[in-house]
């Protein structure tokens, strides 16, 4: 069976994933154009600082006064700020990402101009809390957003 592009750009999303250095979360992120990949992403520390599997292998990086990671940039702001070094427009992009976003990523992805958000697991979920904040941000102010499941085949 031939592959929708969701399913392709979740599961590159997914393999990216696999790259991340976190010791806590893997995520990975795809932003699309027009059925084009235009940025892609996941959740690590800025380059040129510590790897949290490297340096903390333990337990992960040291945890900021809200109780996150005090390293990570999350796989959806990589993405976006890759594609703002390199001028790309993201006015009107799909975002393909492995966790849900949270709530400070769903503000930056309304900003930048992302119209539509696929996801696979709710970051709700992952947290603990009632409800995925993020989603229900990006739901208010007009972001298209779904979860995608991914068929069998397509699945590692």
């Amino acid at each position: 069976m031939r592959p929708t592009f969701d399913e392709i750009y979740m599961e590159l999303a997914s393999k990216l994933a696999k790259r991340s250095h976190c010791v806590k979360m893997h995520v990975g992120a795809v932003l699309c154009k027009d059925t084009r990949i235009i940025s892609l992403g996941y959740n690590g520390p800025p380059a040129g600082t510590h790897n949290c599997d490297e340096e903390w292998a333990e337990h992960g990086c040291p945890r900021d006064s809200k109780g996150g990671c005090s390293l990570a940039i999350h796989a959806e702001q990589n993405a976006i700020l890759y594609a703002a070094k390199n001028k790309a427009s993201m006015e009107g992009a799909t975002m393909y990402v492995t966790l849900s976003p949270c709530l400070a990523c769903a503000r930056i992805i309304f900003t930048s101009g992302i119209k539509t958000v696929f996801y696979l697991n709710s970051y709700g979920d992952y947290k603990g809390i009632k409800s995925d904040e993020g989603v229900d941000f990006l739901k208010k102010f007009g972001v298209a957003v779904h979860r995608l499941k991914l068929p069998e085949a397509v699945k590692e």
